[in-house]
Order: C-alpha cells, then structure tokens, then sequence
C-alpha cells in the first residue's frame, strides 16, 4: 500500500483531533500499519478552525505532513473552502451535507460523498458524536482498515461510560457509508 495521506478539518469542539486520532490508531496499532498525525488549531479553541492530518503507510513514514492529500473529510464549510482544492484530481472527499455546501472550489475527479452526520448523531441522543459518525463514515468509504480495526480504536479512545453511544454511532456512519459503494 502507497501511503494514504488524509486530512481531518473542521470547528474546534467537534471532536476533529480526536476523528483523526482514531484513523491513525485503528492503522497502526490495530491494522499494524504506520501511521502519522499532525494537528493544528486555532487559540481560542471551541468554534475556531481546526484540522488533522494523518498518513498511513505499510512502510515507515519518513515525513509526517500531507504533500498530496488522498481524503478530505470536513465538518465545517469553512475547512472545506481551505482545503477543498488540495484534494488529488483521483481523491475522495467525504463531507457533513448539513454543514457543507459544495461549491467551485472542488477540483474535477474528485469522488465526493455526503451524510447527514450531525443528524445521525442528534437521533442518538448526543450532537457530539457527529465525530464519531463520521469515523464510521470514513471506515464505510474508503475500507482503510478494517471495521473491527476502527471500533476497538473508538472504544480505545473514549471516555468510560459512553461506549456503547459511540460504538451506535461508529456503525451508524459505517453503515451508511458501505452502503454508498
């Protein structure tokens, strides 16, 4: 496997640090993959811009930045307007269809899917898994890593207690997003 270069963007608070870190972690110590993640944001930390970017490799990842971005997956429409045109003519863009609004900023080629994440998460109960939901997503579309590989990475990296919530909304956005393909 080429390395998969990926990039995780949004609002801070929507839990994009944390969606990017379950990605690298269900590669790397689930899958046995190599795995990188850079993250950046904004001083004020709830609703300031924030992204994540993660590489996967079968081999070492001798430089950790993306140079040419496999997958976008955005939460916010301002991450897409950033880094929307980015995205290699042959990428994927995966996107919160409430919260994004496509425009021209898209490069030709790209092959772009949408999910009502935020509400998939409200009829759950809790708004903030829509992070979570869009873990699912991600692992439906692109068959990354395995399902298994991304739900003992979720559970690995939740709080206690909210377990079961997260483990409904990983499978929620998985499931919609196998079904795209």
């Amino acid at each position: 496997m080429a390395k998969t270069e990926i990039r995780i963007g949004g609002l801070g608070g929507q839990g994009v640090i944390l969606c990017a870190s379950i990605i690298g972690k269900a590669a790397s110590i689930f899958e046995g993959k190599h795995a990188t993640l850079i993250q950046a944001f904004g001083p004020e930390a709830r609703g300031s811009a924030c992204s994540a970017q993660v590489s996967v490799s079968d081999s070492v990842i001798g430089y950790p930045y993306v140079t040419s971005l496999d997958i976008l997956a955005v939460m916010s429409q301002d991450a897409f307007n950033l880094f929307a045109p980015t995205i290699k003519p042959d990428g994927i863009l995966l996107y919160e269809e409430e919260l994004v609004k496509l425009n021209d900023r898209l490069p030709s080629g790209i092959k772009a899917f949408s999910i009502p994440a935020t509400r998939f998460a409200e009829e759950l109960g809790r708004r903030l898994v829509l992070n979570i939901v869009m873990v699912g997503f991600f692992a439906g579309v692109t068959k990354l890593c395995s399902f298994e590989a991304f739900r003992n990475a979720t559970l690995d990296s939740v709080p206690k207690g909210t377990e079961d919530l997260n483990l409904k909304a990983l499978q929620k956005g998985y499931d919609y997003g196998a079904k795209l393909l």
